[in-house]
């Protein structure tokens, strides 16, 4: 972590305005009230986690630690990147298996290779709705990079999910960046979700997510997720096409995530509800005594 900040500083780089340094440590949490109550007001979770092929910061590979962490989260959706192996064939590194049947999570059929989770190391699983589309979408760039578009349909109506692991490199990312709002752009005006290992830290204009930032508007508190020990850069992010989709948004900092992988997990409340109750006429929205 000393030579990660000691790089950052002689290359002059610094964090930018917006980004909060906060990152509480808190112990495992105990499970949220049922999915049938917190669902009942439109209220949903979703999570991004860069697994790191399942190797912790101690270099053991240890896929049920994981497994473990995936189950702290109690999320409804939870977008994992480096889910697969990297080379030779692309199975994946998790007990998928055992991990629906201890949280109720099931992974979406998105990979083209037996045996594997996702689409270049991108998976979802996903706990409520029934899945109406899926897209694997190639994005540009000097090495192999992909996202997966999924169309997930809800009790409060529909909501597209963009789960991505871009580039190394700034003009990369802003290829692929420009490429996911591309795809965003066809096919339903649902509320749009990107989610995922976006590598970058950056705000604003120098940012190369600042198109994508610009057209959706709301990204929730951005907050540091890596290097899991100390976290200090906000490399996975969450960023929403409504206003007032995001309800909170958290860093999962407890002790086993913080030696499971380099990123330490990330997760909002998404208020459905709200964004369903905006989009109706004001005569079609029942009056509360």
């Amino acid at each position: 972590m000393d030579r990660l900040l000691a790089r950052l500083a002689r290359e002059g780089v610094s964090l930018p305005h917006g980004v909060h340094m906060t990152v509480r440590r808190r112990p495992a949490p105990t499970p949220r009230e049922p999915a049938r109550g917190r669902h009942a007001d439109g209220l949903i979770t979703i999570a991004s986690y860069n697994i790191h092929k399942c190797i912790g910061v101690d270099k053991r590979f240890d896929p049920s630690r994981v497994a473990d962490v995936i189950a702290e989260l109690d999320a409804d959706i939870v977008a994992l990147q480096e889910a697969d192996r990297r080379f030779g064939r692309r199975i994946g590194l998790l007990d998928m298996t055992a991990i629906e049947r201890r949280t109720g999570l099931r992974m979406v059929p998105i990979s083209s290779a037996p045996g594997g989770h996702g689409w270049h190391g991108n998976a979802l699983l996903v706990r409520v709705g029934r899945v109406a589309a899926v897209r694997r979408l190639a994005l540009p760039g000097g090495e192999p990079r992909g996202a997966v578009m999924v169309d997930l349909d809800l009790p409060m109506g529909r909501l597209r999910i963009v789960a991505a692991h871009l580039g190394l490199l700034k003009r990369h990312r802003e290829g692929q960046a420009a490429a996911i709002l591309a795809a965003l752009s066809e096919g339903t005006d649902a509320p749009s979700v990107v989610i995922g290992d976006l590598n970058e830290w950056r705000l604003g204009r120098r940012s190369s997510l600042c198109l994508l930032e610009k057209s959706f508007g709301e990204t929730g508190p951005v907050v540091p997720t890596f290097p899991s020990r100390l976290p200090t850069l906000p490399l996975d992010r969450i960023l929403v096409n409504r206003r007032g989709l995001i309800q909170a948004v958290e860093v999962h900092n407890t002790a086993l995530a913080r030696i499971a992988s380099d990123h330490l997990p990330l997760s909002a409340t998404l208020n459905l509800g709200m964004v369903a109750r905006a989009r109706l006429p004001e005569d079609a929205i029942p009056e509360v005594a």
